[in-house]
């Protein structure tokens, strides 16, 4: 019996998953992925590169030469010679309370649109809509005429007007990000399951309550991945600073990048610099908001 046992061996199981064929039509999609992210990365990692070599090597050896020599000597003469400190107070002046605005406004009107049956709310979902394609460029003069012309107290503008003041920025970023903002989070609410405000409803739940409590945690994912779109949107915008705003102390991170060129020289290399840390905000903001960003981006994937 032992002899027997011993001559009946198990067969060599096979294996669990088999390995997958990489299919033609995927290595062509992997191909052409990896060809424009590496489009888009070039760019970037050109100025970075540029940013740690002095100029006088790259002018002798040009930009794709090999290093002779790297430093973070550039960064710390952009940071100080544009005075950013006081441009990144100005850029935040106008971008958190423009995103902040203009996501609370669009939040209560696409839960208007999407969850209270508004009679005609599909019309007004396609105003909102058909006013981002409006061309900024088109309405400069009107409102530079209209601001000139409505007056504020000193406090709030040393102009004692709308123009030359932070307010006149952060109402045209809410006004043209706003019809956006409505547009997806109506679509995302009306994703959601009505059976949710239904038991709400029973359990005695108002409007404000389903609005507050229910339907808008169920949205940070759209809100998060917004939040960044507009955060970067509001904070790279350099028309409507230069538009209405004169004095240059109020300006913009975007216009410090101005003060790094000469009158007769413009080192590009210290402007590579100066480029890459007006880059690092946007940078960070998308990095704390990676993982609400990504799931905004896959909302509807699946159920």
């Amino acid at each position: 019996m032992t002899t027997r046992a011993a001559a009946v061996r198990p067969a060599p199981s096979a294996p669990t998953t088999a390995r997958r064929r990489l299919r033609p039509g995927r290595l062509g999609v992997h191909a052409f992925l990896m060809t424009v992210s590496l489009a888009f990365l070039a760019p970037l990692v050109l100025a970075v590169y540029a940013s740690l070599r002095p100029y006088d090597e790259t002018s002798e050896y040009g930009y794709f030469s090999l290093p002779r020599h790297l430093s973070l000597d550039y960064y710390r003469q952009a940071f100080t010679d544009s005075g950013m400190t006081k441009y990144f107070v100005n850029t935040m002046i106008i971008a958190v309370p423009g995103v902040l605005v203009t996501l609370f406004l669009a939040s209560f009107v696409a839960f208007a649109l999407a969850r209270l049956k508004m009679r005609g709310g599909l019309v007004l979902l396609m105003l909102f809509t058909a006013g981002n394609l409006l061309p900024q460029q088109v309405i400069v003069t009107p409102l530079y005429v209209v601001f000139n012309r409505i007056p504020l107290p000193y406090w709030m503008s040393d102009s004692m007007t709308m123009f030359d003041s932070y307010w006149a920025v952060v109402l045209v970023q809410i006004g043209f990000q706003l019809g956006f903002c409505v547009f997806v989070l109506a679509n995302f609410m009306r994703t959601l399951p009505q059976e949710i405000l239904e038991a709400a409803v029973v359990d005695g739940a108002g409007v404000w309550t389903q609005f507050w409590r229910i339907t808008l945690p169920l949205c940070r994912p759209a809100l998060a991945a917004l939040g960044t779109l507009q955060f970067t949107w509001m904070y790279n915008d350099f028309l409507w600073a230069l538009v209405f705003i004169s004095d240059g102390d109020k300006l913009p991170i975007t216009s410090a990048l101005n003060n790094l060129r000469g009158q007769f020289f413009t080192d590009y290399n210290l402007l590579a610099a100066g480029s890459v840390i007006v880059a690092l905000p946007t940078l960070v903001v998308f990095m704390l908001l990676q993982r609400h960003f990504i799931a905004g981006l896959t909302l509807g994937s699946n159920k």
